[in-house]
């Protein structure tokens, strides 16, 4: 009669199976890692997977049946080929440590079979299950990772003890679960949830995972967001046959080719102000670091890579400085047993890819202490980015502003204009909304009171906009030159935007009247020549404005057409009383006439 490890070996061996879904980098499209899914568990009569592992526990065979399920995901692996350049992600039941027969140590003997280091595995663990014993979890979880193994904390955000799990082992990986990624498109709060997990991740040197991506539009979503890696059925469905993986799913390139928002020349400015620091393997010994700083005088820190080159953080000189300059220091510190991942420092670990904008969020957000960011291409480390390098950079990118600003109002100018209006364009799942203003009567004016005060009504409508819209994360404010000025909305509900741009209008027609002398503001009107010589009244100065919102997926409105639109929009608003037009555009309409986009179905206004 058989055992039931002898029972459970042949379910496991002969019965179930894994599938494999590639973990992609999300510039790139190269693949990172693969994680292994159990399948084939209805064979042997379960629905789920989780009652499979639930019967193991019930029989006190969980943790042995693990461990055959590691070696056939470590065989499977090996069979994809791409063992030597990409990570197993392996899910970890963590009931395993209730087993009374649990002991440490079987992996690595396992991986040493198969010619395989822990650097090749990352153990997921998932927030949906609690643990029994939760220090003494975090204890052989902070013991697994000294081994060098990587952590990756699953579902994170939907279960139990995701910030303590985060707080107290520094995961390498967090997993942002479906939930969140679902529908983002459409939420803003899972886009509000999103933004703050990837920040927070990056702030601690962790890098992040969005599982389950299923449409172009999340996937543009995710990386605007400033995810690292993506996993989903969009690349590539789990899959029994390797054969059917990839080492590089070109597919991403190509969505980010289409993305017409991708029109930043940051990587050549980033590139230029890398600094390449020669770093050290995770192996070096405690001497080798103090025979670094001794070759390396000028530099304070020294990045920590593994053997494949995958950024780890840093080692700090002044970490080192007391046993540096103690008469026995060095020996002290042998016989310690300190290694050099003792005095590891978590750093923002960045993809050379990422925008500028999203680096320097990452490093204003670090401690005053803090040395830089650590920069990658596909995981694999290439320099530094120094806080005197990002200072640099955020000075380049200034004075790219600078010399776009309207000289009277300091506002942007067309450039920057027409890169926001291309994004709102281009493919994705952003709603913008844009508003082109234009002073009426502004001729006269200028005419009769001369060009100060003319410049004065301009920087009133300037200060008005500035007031209004300066410090929302939501608007761009810019001056497209002479009396035309531009509001831009993403993602603001139509009626709010309408309602906004209809404010400034009321403000601005009352607070002008003050540029006017006393007799024509009480006339309500100004005697000036008009383009034929001839005098005549004109009404005092007020503004009208165009406003078309763009919706939908993916645009086929061009910058002219758009520009074509707004002109017929504002010609409306001249004679209108409301003094605003707005309009809608969906991006999955091709806009064949102005009229069609004019008449465009808008959203019901309240009262």
């Amino acid at each position: 009669m058989r055992t039931l490890e002898e029972k459970w070996a042949a379910i496991v061996f002969d019965i179930v199976d894994y599938a494999f879904q590639p973990i992609i980098n999300v510039h790139t499209g190269a693949v990172f890692g693969f994680e292994a899914l159990l399948r084939n568990y209805e064979l042997v009569g379960f629905e789920t997977a989780q009652e499979f592992f639930d019967a193991a526990y019930r029989e006190g065979v969980l943790f042995k049946v693990e461990l055959f399920l590691r070696e056939k995901a470590i065989q499977k692996f090996i069979a994809t080929g791409a063992y030597e350049k990409s990570k197993l992600f392996f899910n970890v039941d963590s009931r395993i440590i209730d087993m009374p027969d649990y002991q440490q140590g079987y992996t690595a003997k396992i991986l040493a079979r198969y010619g395989l280091t822990p650097h090749s595995i990352s153990f997921e663990i998932t927030e949906r299950h609690r643990f029994s014993n939760l220090t003494r979890a975090l204890q052989l979880l902070k013991v697994t990772h000294a081994q060098s193994y990587k952590i990756t904390i699953d579902d994170f955000g939907v279960g139990y003890s995701g910030m303590q799990l985060l707080y107290s082992i520094e995961p390498d990986f967090i997993k942002i679960d479906r939930f969140f990624i679902s529908d983002i498109t459409k939420d803003s709060k899972k886009r509000f949830f999103v933004t703050n997990i990837v920040n927070m991740a990056h702030l601690l040197g962790i890098l992040t995972v969005a599982e389950g991506i299923e449409t172009e539009q999340e996937f543009y979503v995710c990386r605007d967001l400033g995810c690292d890696f993506v996993q989903g059925y969009l690349f590539q469905a789990p899959t029994t046959d390797v054969s059917q993986l990839k080492l590089k799913y070109d597919y991403v390139e190509q969505l980010s080719r289409a993305d017409r928002r991708k029109t930043s020349n940051d990587q050549q400015l980033i590139y230029s102000k890398v600094e390449f620091i020669p770093q050290l393997s995770s192996d070096a010994s405690v001497e080798e670091v103090f025979n670094y700083f001794l070759e390396n005088k000028n530099s304070s820190f020294c990045p920590v890579t593994t053997p494949r080159n995958e950024p780890l953080g840093i080692v700090r000189e002044r970490d080192l400085k007391s046993f540096a300059y103690s008469p026995y220091g060095r020996e002290l510190l042998k016989s310690s047993g300190k290694t050099l991942k003792d005095f590891l420092v978590r750093c923002p670990i960045v993809d050379i890819n990422t925008k500028a904008e999203q680096m320097i969020e990452i490093f204003s957000r670090e401690n005053d202490d803090s040395e830089g960011i650590i920069l990658v291409e596909d995981m694999q480390y290439i320099g530094f980015l120094s806080a005197r390098s990002l200072l640099s950079i955020i000075n380049e990118k200034n004075l790219i502003i600078a010399r776009d600003q309207n000289p009277l109002t300091k506002l942007p100018g067309n450039t920057l204009i027409h890169t926001y209006v291309s994004e709102g364009l281009a493919a994705g799942v952003d709603h913008y909304s844009l508003i082109y203003y234009d002073f009426d009567n502004f001729k006269p004016y200028n005419d009769k009171y001369g060009f100060r005060r003319g410049d004065k009504a301009i920087l009133l409508f300037a200060d008005i906009l500035k007031r209004h819209f300066d410090r929302d994360d939501h608007a761009m404010i810019g001056h497209i030159g002479g009396d035309d000025f531009f509001l831009g909305f993403k993602n603001v509900e139509f009626e709010d935007a309408y309602r906004a741009a209809r404010e400034v209008i009321v403000e601005f027609t009352e607070s002008v009247k003050a540029l006017y002398d006393e007799k024509d503001r009480l006339n309500g009107y100004l005697t000036a020549k008009d383009r034929d010589g001839n005098l005549r009244q004109f009404p005092l100065l007020t503004v009208s404005a165009a406003m078309l919102e763009i919706v939908g997926e993916k645009s086929f409105c061009s910058m002219e057409e758009v520009s074509m639109i707004l002109a017929e929009l504002k010609k409306m608003s001249k004679s209108n009383n409301e003094k605003i037009t707005p309009a809608t555009v969906l991006r999955r309409t091709t806009i064949t006439t102005i009229s069609e986009a004019v008449e465009a179905p808008l959203p019901q206004m309240n009262a």
